[in-house]
């Protein structure tokens, strides 16, 4: 038992403390606006229970191995992602999301469990991608236009297939991954103005032949939802008329009649904020902004001393991934951008969201628990 102790206290003297406090505050947090859902007959309280203590003994375990030696398997971690992606595509079940539309992009585990795989993709595309963009930097070519296709090809696989999947929601945050990285690498903003002007440029193209009618709609209505009430607007104004209702302090947790008559749809995934706004009011809202602008303030300072540029990158492709699929949420909540199917990270129902968000927090402990190994590497400034 004292070795046990000794182990633990040795390990928690390297990693970074004030990390785990916020993710243990952010975890208790979501468990208690899950428990009140789980009123109306779903049990999402022990779903997500379990998920976060799978998640948090992952995190733990990806912490002890060395990033850079992760890293240099990067290729077989993307043959993986991709091979997982492809064989959801094909063999895949489909699950009704948000837009009332299917989305083939869950796998069914033994003894019925379902695991989204687009998830865990997106942890081993911070591996990939940070060790892609690492190794163009050390190579001098991360200004080099033909090193900056194969960065084009690398991201753009997931958002493919991931859109092929029907999960929209997962190919934007990719995307927004491989912009953010990639700035943060130093990849010149030239080229970003190219691509955007290139999006531009193909925007009617992917609205007469990519876009499907319900995300036509969703983008329609966005600008008046009143004017389909019950159809492509109903999720976000009852959403709003949620969070309204809870006032400055809220109805009190598991008091909420909304909440508890299951007003808003898929409320306790892409719409958990309306649960705190009904029940916890204004303060519980900006609680959930508070903790989750913590939590990315300290990956941050994580980055800051990390003893290398991977590190760095890694840290940020986490930071990525929160921020975006933050923005994109709160805004969809707030009815500021559609429905997209984005949940709120860490908050959000979703076994497979939950763990795999933890592996990439875990991620985080691991550029920390290294970041004094000064003598391995040579130590580089953005």
């Amino acid at each position: 038992m004292l070795k046990l102790n000794n182990l633990v206290k040795n390990y928690f003297s390297r990693t970074d403390n004030v990390l785990w406090v916020i993710s243990l505050l952010i975890s208790i947090y979501c468990l208690l606006l899950l428990k009140s859902v789980s009123r109306t007959g779903d049990d999402h309280f022990t779903t997500q229970l379990i998920a976060i203590i799978l998640g948090y003994i992952g995190a733990v375990a990806i912490s002890f191995i060395d990033y850079r030696t992760l890293s240099k398997y990067w290729k077989f971690i993307a043959g993986f992602c991709v091979l997982i992606i492809l064989y959801t595509l094909v063999f895949g079940s489909a699950v009704k999301g948000s837009a009332g539309i299917d989305a083939k992009a869950w796998i069914v585990l033994p003894g019925g469990i379902t695991f989204q795989p687009s998830e865990l993709v997106k942890i081993g595309f911070i591996i990939t991608f940070s060790e892609h963009l690492f190794i163009l930097k050390q190579e001098e070519k991360i200004k080099d236009f033909l090193s900056l296709v194969f960065l084009a090809v690398h991201a753009l696989v997931p958002i493919i297939l991931t859109h092929l999947q029907g999960d929209d929601g997962a190919a934007i945050i990719f995307f927004c991954m491989f912009i953010f990285m990639s700035f943060i690498a130093g990849v010149q903003l030239r080229y970003f103005a190219m691509l955007f002007a290139a999006i531009i440029v193909l925007l009617p193209f992917a609205w007469k032949y990519v876009l499907a009618d319900y995300q036509k709609n969703r983008l329609i209505s966005q600008f008046n939802p009143q004017s389909d009430p019950l159809g492509a607007g109903f999720q976000q104004i009852q959403g709003k008329i949620s969070i309204g209702s809870g006032g400055v302090f809220g109805q009190g947790l598991f008091n909420g009649p909304r909440v508890g008559r299951d007003i808003v749809p898929i409320q306790e995934s892409d719409f958990i904020f309306s649960v705190a706004g009904e029940e916890l009011g204004f303060l519980g809202c900006v609680l959930i902004i508070i903790l989750l602008l913590a939590l990315l303030l300290r990956t941050v300072f994580v980055a800051k001393v990390s003893c290398d540029d991977l590190g760095k990158l890694i840290c940020f492709g986490f930071f990525g991934m929160i921020a975006s699929q933050m923005i994109f949420n709160l805004g969809m909540c707030l009815s500021l951008l559609p429905v997209m199917g984005v949940t709120l990270p860490f908050f959000s129902a979703g076994g497979s969201s939950a763990a795999c968000l933890y592996l990439g927090l875990g991620l985080v402990q691991n550029v920390f628990v290294n970041h004094y190994d000064t003598d391995k590497v040579e130590i580089n400034t953005y």
